[in-house]
C-alpha cells in the first residue's frame, strides 16, 4: 500500500480549492483520497455523501463519505476505478492537486439508534462507508460486530480501523484466503447464531449484496438498514433520477436517504435502473481510453514539406450520465 501526505497550506485569496492532502492505493482499482475541507469535516456525519467534479467539464458523481477528521479538517473518500470518471480521477488525483468541485455533506445522516447490539456489514467498496457507522455505534455504547467481505485477501483494507471499534470482527473472502470462506451473509448467519439478541444490522455494498443481507435477517425480524446508490444528478431532489421504491412508496435517495429499511427496498427495480445507461457508459469509457492511448503514442515524425494534413472532424468526448462508479 502506498501512502503520500501533504502538509501544504492552501493559498489565501483564491477561489474554492478542494486540495488532496493524502492518497492511498489499496489495490490496482481501489484508492483513497483525503481532501481538505474544514467546514465540511465539521458538519459531516455517518451515512452522508458528497458530489464531486474532477474538472470544469467533468460529470458530477456522488460518493459516500468514508471518514472525516474534524481536527485535521479533512474528508476521506474511498473510490473504485470502474467507470470513465473514476478511472480518470485515479490518474489525475494526486497529492497537491485539487478537485474542481465538492458539495456536501448531503443526504440524511444515518440514524444511530439506541441499539445495544449491532452488526455493521460492508461488502467490497461498501466497507469504507460503513466504518463511520460502526464507530458511531461504539461511541454510543453499543456492542458492535463488524462483518466485511472481499474477493480475496489482497483486496482487504481498513481491518485495523474496524478492529479498533468493533467488539467482534469477521472477515469473509470469496476464496477463503482470509477469514471465513463465503459471502458476508455467512458472517451474518454466524453472528446471529452466536448472538440471538442482535437489535440491528446495517449493510452497505452492491445492491445484490444488500439484498442478500436483508433476506438473511428477514426471518429473524432483525431491523436491517441499507444505504442505496441509485443514479444521481443534482443530489437535491430536483431531477428525480435517484428515485427508489420503498414498500408502496417512491422515495428520492438524495433527500429521503440514502438509508432505508432493507426489508422494504425493491432491489430488483434498483438494479434495473442502475443498468439503464450501461451502453452510454461503455461508449464514454471506450472513447476516453482511446484518447489516453493516442496521448501516449510516440511523437509523430516531422511532417514532410508539402504533405497534406489529415482531414475529418476532431473526435469529441462524450460525458456519461452521473453514476457512483
Amino acid at each position: 500500500m502506498q501512502t503520500i501526505d501533504s502538509k501544504t497550506e492552501p493559498k489565501r485569496n483564491e477561489g474554492p480549492k478542494f486540495e488532496i492532502v493524502t492518497r492511498k492505493d489499496f489495490s490496482d482499482v481501489t484508492y483513497l483520497l483525503e481532501i481538505r475541507h474544514p467546514l465540511m469535516a465539521k458538519a459531516a456525519k455517518p451515512g452522508q455523501f458528497v458530489i464531486v467534479m474532477l474538472n470544469e467539464h467533468g460529470e458530477r458523481i456522488p460518493l459516500t463519505i468514508a471518514d472525516f477528521d474534524r481536527e485535521k479538517g479533512t474528508i476521506t473518500l474511498v473510490i473504485q476505478a470502474v467507470g470513465k470518471t473514476t478511472k480518470e480521477m485515479q490518474i489525475a488525483c494526486q497529492v497537491g492537486t485539487s478537485l474542481y468541485g465538492m458539495v456536501g455533506p448531503m443526504g440524511i445522516p444515518s440514524p444511530i439508534s439506541h441499539a445495544k447490539k449491532v452488526v455493521c456489514v460492508g461488502g467490497g467498496l461498501g466497507v469504507a462507508p460503513v466504518f463511520p457507522q460502526a464507530r458511531a455505534f461504539k461511541e454510543s455504547g453499543a456492542y458492535v460486530i463488524g462483518v466485511v467481505g472481499f474477493r480475496n485477501k489482497d483486496l482487504v483494507f481498513w481491518d485495523d480501523k474496524f478492529k479498533a471499534c468493533c467488539d467482534e470482527f469477521i472477515i469473509c473472502t470469496d476464496d477463503g484466503s482470509a477469514g471465513i470462506k463465503g459471502l458476508v451473509t455467512e458472517g451474518i448467519k454466524q453472528a446471529i447464531a452466536k448472538h440471538p439478541d442482535i437489535d440491528e444490522v446495517v449493510a452497505i455494498g452492491p445492491p445484490v449484496m444488500m439484498k442478500g443481507c436483508a433476506e438473511a435477517t428477514r426471518a429473524h425480524k432483525i431491523k436491517t438498514m441499507v444505504s442505496l446508490n441509485p443514479l444521481m444528478v443534482d443530489g437535491t431532489g430536483m431531477c428525480g433520477g435517484c428515485r427508489v421504491k420503498i414498500g408502496d412508496q417512491v422515495k428520492f435517495a438524495c433527500v429521503d436517504g440514502p438509508d432505508f429499511d432493507g426489508h422494504k427496498v425493491d432491489f430488483d427495480d434498483l438494479m434495473t435502473r442502475l443498468r439503464r445507461y450501461t451502453q452510454e457508459e461503455r461508449i464514454a469509457m471506450d472513447r476516453w481510453t482511446e484518447t489516453c492511448r493516442m496521448a501516449n503514442l510516440p511523437a509523430a515524425t516531422p511532417a514532410v514539406p508539402g504533405a497534406s494534413k489529415p482531414k475529418g472532424p476532431a473526435r469529441k468526448a462524450v460525458k456519461s450520465p452521473a453514476k457512483n462508479s
